[in-house]
């Protein structure tokens, strides 16, 4: 390939989702969650139970990592999990007291961490990097292991 590494798309998009972990586990060091973690956690922060099937769909996460992730987060005492009165095959998953406090804590640190992603960015260049990426992971969405549900 004649294209130097560092103009290549996705050498660029997977360096700048290292930067992003980096600034988010600085930023949020004192809760230990991982941005995974952190994305379920406010997922069913807006959607109270969900099946762990449905869950990993919202998050982009296949069923055996969203298995690992929700073992975690039960253990720490963040998430319940209990079997689905409809069908005892599935599982749901919804936040505790605790798993809510720790979000309301989070919450400005993780912010913090966002914005720092795309902070060399003017505002002009922000949102139109934001609704280009959004149109990225849309029109590729399908390639993923686990596609998410655009809305």
């Amino acid at each position: 390939m004649d294209q130097p590494l560092a103009q290549r798309p996705g050498f660029l998009l997977r360096r700048l989702h290292q930067i992003h972990v980096a600034m988010f586990l600085e930023e949020c060091a004192e809760f230990k969650i991982t941005p995974v973690q952190y994305s379920v956690l406010t997922v069913l922060e807006r959607q109270p139970e969900l099946d762990q099937a449905t869950l990993g769909v919202q998050v982009g996460i296949d069923r055996a990592t969203m298995a690992g992730v929700i073992a975690r987060l039960v253990q720490r005492g963040l998430l319940n999990r209990s079997p689905n009165p409809v069908d005892r095959r599935m599982k749901l998953v919804s936040l505790t007291a605790d798993g809510r406090k720790l979000l309301r804590r989070m919450d400005k640190k993780a912010q913090r961490a966002h914005d720092r992603t795309i902070a060399p960015l003017s505002e002009e260049r922000r949102a139109a990097f934001l609704r280009d990426l959004a149109y990225l992971v849309g029109a590729n969405n399908g390639y993923g292991r686990t596609p998410l549900h655009l809305p």
